[in-house]
């Protein structure tokens, strides 16, 4: 296989990783799978288990283990609903899954994560995210006016219709950390991407930008946007030392699934991205 119909096979798989992550909580028959990358349902098992070294059966239920993991380990949900989220009939099975998977029920994992074993079993092929050319609003003071850039943005997508929820998917690009920098030396982007470059010459002070591609380390991050730091931590201070990887010189970014106040706090969903070289 050349290289260019290797890159597009690997762009077909990555549409169905992508598809399996934003509906976990659907039923995700081979044969939905398929139609999303465009292959023949009869032969999808095969090429899927030969791409990712695992069936895609398996793939589902540890994408809702690793969900699963997120809730315990950063939030305060009870764990039968957590087991009913991910899909099991009873918390008695979800524990025996997760205990088989990770070597500690979901008690034993809520307070003391194991998360060596944890990352051995999401070594899956790179998941590279393509370049985004994206339209900014750049913030630089005090963390607590985010807000009020955000809402300068906002201004900005009503005038052009560019909507988050139709054609334009909605960043945060993080260049620093608001818990040790100094308040006056903040920065932070509130973005949306767009299909080409737009005029820069409007009253929001909207630039243009790009999100280079290339791999990253990915954490979904649900409910308020308030602890999605403890994400972004667990990515610098957990995962990164562990896993051999070396980060690339681009900050970290956030990619928003949902946004309020359409979508009620505790329901929104966050991807944390850590750029790798």
């Amino acid at each position: 296989m050349n290289g260019a119909r290797a890159a597009a096979y690997a762009e077909r798989l990555g549409k169905v990783f992508d598809y399996i992550d934003e509906h976990l909580a659907e039923d995700l028959s081979v044969e939905r799978l398929s139609r999303v990358a465009n292959f023949s349902k009869f032969h999808f098992h095969r090429q899927f288990s030969q791409y990712a070294g695992i069936s895609v059966t398996r793939y589902i239920q540890l994408m809702r283990l690793k969900r699963a993991s997120y809730r315990l380990a950063f939030g305060d949900v009870r764990i039968i609903d957590i087991a009913m989220e991910a899909g099991f009939e009873s918390p008695e099975s979800f524990s025996r899954a997760f205990k088989n998977a990770f070597g500690q029920t979901p008690s034993q994992f809520r307070k003391r994560p194991a998360w060596k074993p944890w990352h051995e079993h999401y070594r899956f092929p790179n998941r590279e995210r393509k370049q985004t050319r994206i339209a900014a609003v750049e913030h630089h003071g005090p963390s607590e006016g985010v807000n009020d850039s955000a809402k300068l943005f906002i201004e900005w997508r009503k005038t052009t219709g560019y909507s988050p929820v139709k054609t334009s998917k909605t960043f945060g690009v993080a260049y620093d950390d608001p818990d040790t920098t100094p308040p006056e030396d903040f920065r932070f982007d509130i973005c949306g991407s767009v299909p080409e470059m737009i005029p820069e010459n409007n009253p929001q002070g909207v630039v243009n930008k790009l999100i280079p591609g290339g791999r990253c380390a990915v954490v979904r991050h649900f409910g308020s946007h308030d602890r999605i730091g403890d994400a972004a931590y667990f990515l610098y201070r957990d995962w990164l030392p562990e896993s051999g990887e070396e980060l690339r010189d681009f900050p970290l970014f956030f990619c928003y699934r949902n946004l309020m106040p359409e979508t009620p706090e505790h329901e929104l969903v966050t991807d944390v991205y850590l750029p790798l070289k």
